[in-house]
């Protein structure tokens, strides 16, 4: 539901920039009264989407879909020139947003992945000075030292 969210938000953004452009220069009562109601209405559907993404992967998203969406737009309605560069930079941006997305789920995978290890496991990495080593309790323990305990790295942990 937050990539539905998010596509929302994006043509929303679009429809106010598109908006943004038929309003010359805010000239135009009906335009300049729809690009502030479509920029307003993508506020919401964009903090929707945050709620399970991932803040640098939607926004990445937002912007390059959105100017993308604009850019071809642009070339087709208003008839901007469609050069090899522009054309060029569009296919940059959607195989940016493909990377980012299979980057996010990959990151997404890792932070499942280390949390799931972390229950299995309840390693500390640090144990009270004098634990282990003196024969007093095991350093490898899963509760957690008192406040007022300093703590000291064990031999051979890792950070």
């Amino acid at each position: 539901m937050s990539w539905l969210w998010l596509f929302l938000a994006i043509a929303l953004d679009v429809a106010a920039t598109v908006c943004q452009k038929l309003s010359s220069g805010f000239s135009r009562p009906t335009p300049t009264v729809l690009m502030v109601l479509f920029y307003g209405g993508s506020l919401l559907p964009m903090s929707l989407a945050l709620r399970r993404l991932e803040v640098a992967t939607a926004y990445a998203i937002w912007s390059a879909v959105g100017t993308a969406l604009v850019t071809m737009i642009g070339m087709v309605v208003f008839k901007e020139a469609a050069t090899p560069l522009k054309c060029g930079a569009i296919v940059l941006i959607v195989s940016g947003v493909v990377c980012l997305n299979v980057a996010s789920g990959q990151s997404e995978r890792v932070s499942r992945q280390a949390a799931e290890a972390r229950k299995a496991s309840p390693v500390l990495p640090f144990a009270a000075a004098g634990d282990g080593a003196s024969g007093g309790p095991s350093a490898r323990t899963a509760d957690p030292a008192p406040p007022s305990v300093k703590l000291v790295r064990v031999a051979g942990e890792r950070k």
